[in-house]
């Protein structure tokens, strides 16, 4: 099955959430309103992007393996697109209506900030608005510069001035989002008067929860669960906004089937939601198991904790830079959902990934995704850790449910993209006014 524009498909209900969802923003900061633009012909062009397919992957130990593939985007490989194009759509439908300009500013670990830059570069080219009229600043940790894209916004001397890529060299991945917020806290306001612009800060839950409706339509019109057996939907996940944006889904336009159960898959750099999941919402560092240095090997082994990986070469390793949020605001949310729907969740080691590599790269490979022979050759793990944690998690009992569907959420390899250097990008630090000077060289006329 595949819909090749699942936006512009549910155009009318991703509308009917974001109107529901809107208006958690801060009272004194800009937000462009719910509104969509008119479905033109050009706006159908933009939307074009959010492709979402599901296919069969195969069996494993009698249970039935499907992918919801939500990364056929070329220009960003991950289902961050569907939130971007929908972040950026919001704001075309402003800047049509008013004539004011609009700049977005978001922090990101790297997949949103690919995905915002290709969103308003197909804006921008499809004639929705000019580059003059609507610009993103995006903050990335500098462990996830591998992961960014060129692309005219990078290319064209006039895009690149109005779409910087800045990047932070700390130790704390997830400081990006704290430096972000203070840029807006304090100077937001004198950024929009001195530079004739609206700053949007775009971070809401809502963009995703209604993005993600359209994974709940796709399978309630096409793909739906028996009456009589449960369904699992397998995710990594940092805030795990997919899943929900899903579960928004079903309980705002109904769902055939069982209620949905949600299994959560995280690696060791940040296990929050695995941990609160299985303790009562305590993100408590205390609760990983111990693990034991095994000589012969090389790696540390637990045994104690079937959530937890068996082995890895570091249990303190990041499997991903992707995944990099802390004590998500999200986890009790899907702490309810797990524990009153059913569910569960692991975390997974680059060891355990690596074991599982060939295994992994055939199920993918019979649903049409290609994952390189050789594993170094990976630049974003979510799908592979998706699958692996699947596995994994069959094996230790953790998953009687046979109707198993694994959200697709990102997926790319070296050779799939044109890569950035820190040359390429605008340094900030978290202790003065960088990205503010980022952001107004951005914005000026």
């Amino acid at each position: 099955m595949l819909i090749e524009s699942a936006l512009a498909h549910y155009y009318p209900q991703v509308q009917e959430a974001l109107r529901e969802l809107s208006g958690s923003h801060g009272p004194d900061e800009f937000a462009p309103g719910a509104e969509l633009p008119e479905l033109t012909p050009a706006v159908r062009e933009y939307l074009s992007a959010s492709e979402l397919r599901h296919t069969r992957m195969g069996e494993y130990r009698g249970k039935k393996l499907t992918l919801l593939d939500l990364t056929r985007n070329p220009g960003t490989m991950t289902t961050k697109t569907f939130a971007s194009l929908t972040i950026v759509a919001r704001a075309v439908r402003y800047i049509q209506r008013t004539g004011e300009r609009v700049t977005i500013v978001t922090p990101s670990s790297a997949n949103k900030a690919v995905a915002m830059r290709d969103a308003v570069l197909r804006a921008i080219n499809t004639g929705l608005v000019s580059a003059d009229q609507l610009n993103v600043v995006v903050v990335v940790p500098a462990a996830s510069v591998h992961k960014i894209r060129s692309s005219e916004l990078l290319t064209d001397s006039h895009l690149a001035r109005r779409n910087p890529i800045a990047v932070y060299r700390g130790e704390v991945a997830g400081d990006v989002k704290s430096i972000a917020r203070r840029m807006m806290d304090n100077d937001g306001r004198a950024l929009e008067r001195d530079a004739k612009t609206n700053i949007w800060y775009t971070l809401q839950l809502e963009n995703y929860l209604a993005a993600d409706v359209v994974r709940s339509l796709a399978e309630s019109e096409f793909f739906a669960p028996a009456d009589d057996e449960p369904r699992l939907h397998v995710h990594s996940v940092s805030s795990a906004y997919g899943l929900l944006g899903h579960a928004y889904g079903r309980e705002r336009f109904g769902g055939a089937g069982l209620p949905s159960r949600y299994f959560l898959v995280q690696h060791l750099g940040a296990p929050d939601m695995v941990i609160s999941l299985y303790h009562d919402g305590d993100f408590d560092e205390g609760h990983r198991p111990d693990y034991s240095y095994e000589e012969e090997s090389g790696r540390y082994v637990q045994h104690a904790d079937p959530h937890f990986p068996a082995v890895t070469f570091d249990p303190r390793e990041t499997l991903d830079p992707t995944f990099y949020t802390r004590n998500p605001v999200t986890s009790p949310r899907m702490n309810s959902l797990i524990n009153s729907q059913g569910g569960g969740g692991v975390v997974v080691s680059l060891a355990e990934c690596l074991e599982r590599y060939g295994l992994v790269r055939s199920l993918l490979g019979a649903a049409g995704v290609r994952v390189p022979t050789n594993p170094t050759a990976v630049r974003e793990w979510s799908l592979i850790m998706a699958v692996t944690g699947l596995l994994n998690g069959i094996d230790r009992g953790l998953v009687p449910e046979n109707d198993i569907v694994v959200h697709g959420s990102g997926c790319y390899s070296v050779g799939d993209f044109d890569g950035v250097t820190l040359r390429d990008m605008h340094e900030v630090r978290a202790d003065d006014d960088s990205l503010t000077n980022v952001v107004l060289s951005a914005t000026a006329i």
